[in-house]
C-alpha cells in the first residue's frame, strides 16, 4: 500500500487550503483507511436512537468506522454499545439488523454467553479453563464496550477510540438542533417510525455531506423536477391548499436570492446549521390545534421558538444531518473511498398529529429515496464527480465562494445561505482531527 500520507502528516494538512481542497480527499484509498483510524474512530458518531431498542434484550447492529457494533437495551434500562464479536474466537454474536436476544447473548460458535451489560455469564466445559489464566486475560472479561457512549435526548453517539474529545466539547451548541426536533413533541419524545430508506452511492462520503450545505445546486440540478411540479400547479389560485408533495417539492426552485437570504451558521468541529432565518420547510401549512397543544405543554416562549425555527439542514459532523420539520434524519456511513451508505429515517413526534409523521415519511420518499424525483439527480452528479476528478490538469476542488481572509474554525459565526464557508468549515475540521495525534 502507498504510505505517502501515513508517513507524512504534513502532507495531509496540505490537502486542505484556505479556499480549496485536493482531489485526493475524495479519491485516495489510503486516506480513507486513515480516516477510519484517525478521524471516525476519534470523533463522535451517531449510533442510533434509543427508541430502536425499547425493551430489555432488544438490539440493533451497526458498522461504524469499519467496526461491527451492537446497541442493546440493558436490564437496568440503559443503552449499551459493544463490539459485535465474541471474546473467544471473534464470531459475531448477532447477525440480524435488529431483534431481541432475551436475557443474554449466546455465541453461535461455541455457546459462550454474556449478560446484557457485556459481563461473561457461562461457557461450556468450564472446568477445562481452570488454572489457564482465561479469567485474567481479555477473552475472559466479556464483551468489549466501545470507549465512549453518550445518549442525548435518546440520540445515541459513540466514540471508538480511547483518545478523543469529550461529548459536550465536541458538539457544543449544535446540540440545540436536537432539542428543537425533540421539543416538537408535546411529550418531548421521538420514536423511530416508518422504516428506513437506504441508498449506496458510488462516491466519497464528503461529496454527499458537502451537498447537504450546498444551496446553489437546486436551481440547476433539480430544474427538471421543480419545473414539472410548477407546470402542474401553475393554474391554481395563490391561496389554494397544496397537496403534500407540491408543498415539499416546489420550494426547491425558489431561486438564488431565497437560498442566500435563508442564512447559515458554522460551529467548531465542522458542525453547521443551514436555514437559520427560514428554509424550504418554513411555509408548510399550520396545524393550529397541534400548535396550541405544544404551547400548553412547553409554554408560549419555548413553543414559539421551536415552531419558528425550521432549519433546512443541521449537520452534526460527520455522520448525522437533521431536519426538525419534517422530523427526519440522514445518517452517512462511509464504506470506501468511492462508496457511501446513506440512510433516511423518519420520526413520530409523540403526542403530535399523524400528519407530522406523514410529512416526514413523504419527504424522505420524495427527496431521499433512490427512486425519488430529487435524489436520482444528486446521485448521478455525485458519481459523475467521483469519476471526473480523475481527470488530469487540475487537482483541486474550488471552495472560493464567500471566502474572506481571517476565517476561523473555532468559533460560532453567521453566514449567508450560499456561502461555501459551510463547506470549508467541514474540511478544516477534517484536517484538524486527521492531524490530531498522528
Amino acid at each position: 500500500m502507498n504510505t505517502r500520507y501515513r508517513d507524512d502528516p504534513a502532507a495531509i494538512q496540505a490537502l486542505v487550503q484556505d479556499r480549496r481542497v485536493h482531489r485526493d480527499l475524495y479519491l485516495s484509498q489510503e486516506l480513507f483507511a486513515l480516516e477510519q483510524e484517525r478521524f471516525f474512530a476519534r470523533t463522535w458518531q451517531f449510533a442510533g436512537h434509543a427508541s430502536e431498542v425499547p425493551a430489555a434484550g432488544d438490539y440493533c447492529t451497526r458498522e461504524i468506522a469499519g467496526r461491527p457494533l451492537l446497541m442493546v437495551r440493558q436490564a437496568d434500562g440503559g443503552v449499551g454499545v459493544f463490539y459485535n464479536r465474541c471474546a473467544h474466537k471473534g464470531a459475531q454474536l448477532v447477525t440480524e439488523e435488529h431483534g431481541n436476544t432475551g436475557r443474554f447473548f449466546r455465541c453461535p460458535y461455541h455457546a459462550w454467553t454474556y449478560k446484557l451489560d457485556g459481563a461473561p455469564l457461562a461457557l461450556p466445559l468450564k472446568a477445562g479453563y481452570e488454572g489457564t489464566g482465561l479469567a485474567q486475560c481479555e477473552s475472559g472479561q466479556g464483551l468489549q464496550p466501545v470507549a465512549g457512549v453518550a445518549t442525548y435526548r435518546d440520540f445515541v453517539f459513540v466514540r471508538l477510540a480511547k483518545d478523543g474529545p469529550a461529548f459536550e466539547d465536541y458538539f457544543g451548541g449544535i446540540l440545540q438542533v436536537i432539542d428543537n426536533m425533540v421539543d416538537r413533541s408535546s411529550e418531548r419524545r421521538l420514536t423511530v417510525a416508518g422504516g428506513v430508506l437506504r441508498n449506496v452511492i458510488h462516491c466519497n462520503w464528503k461529496m454527499y455531506l458537502e451537498n447537504i450545505n450546498d444551496t446553489v445546486h437546486p436551481m440547476s440540478t433539480h430544474e427538471s423536477a421543480t419545473q414539472a411540479a410548477g407546470a402542474l400547479w401553475k393554474d391554481q389560485p395563490a391561496d389554494a391548499p397544496k397537496p403534500m408533495a407540491m408543498e415539499q417539492i416546489l420550494p426547491f426552485g425558489s431561486g438564488y436570492d431565497f437560498f442566500d437570504r435563508m442564512g447559515g451558521r458554522v460551529y467548531p468541529n465542522g458542525h453547521s446549521v443551514l436555514g437559520t432565518r427560514f428554509s424550504i420547510h418554513s411555509s408548510y401549512a399550520q396545524l393550529q390545534d397541534y400548535e396550541d397543544a405544544l404551547r400548553s405543554a412547553l409554554g408560549e416562549e419555548r413553543a414559539n421558538d421551536v415552531l419558528q425555527r425550521s432549519p433546512q439542514n443541521a449537520v452534526l459532523f460527520p455522520s448525522l444531518s437533521l431536519k426538525g420539520s419534517p422530523q427526519a434524519i440522514r445518517v452517512i456511513r462511509p464504506l470506501a473511498a468511492d462508496r457511501t451508505l446513506v440512510e433516511a429515517w423518519s420520526f413520530r413526534a409523540e403526542g403530535a398529529p399523524d400528519l407530522l409523521l406523514q410529512r416526514s415519511m413523504n419527504y424522505n420518499r420524495l427527496v431521499f429515496s433512490p427512486m425519488s424525483v430529487v435524489a436520482h439527480d444528486d446521485v448521478h452528479l455525485f458519481e459523475s464527480m467521483q469519476q471526473g476528478l480523475r481527470g488530469e490538469g487540475n487537482e483541486w476542488v474550488s471552495l472560493h465562494r464567500g471566502f474572506s481572509e481571517g476565517e476561523r474554525s473555532d468559533v460560532v459565526e453567521e453566514t449567508s445561505g450560499t456561502d461555501e464557508r459551510l463547506l470549508r468549515n467541514q474540511f478544516r475540521a477534517w484536517a484538524k482531527w486527521m492531524g490530531a495525534g498522528a
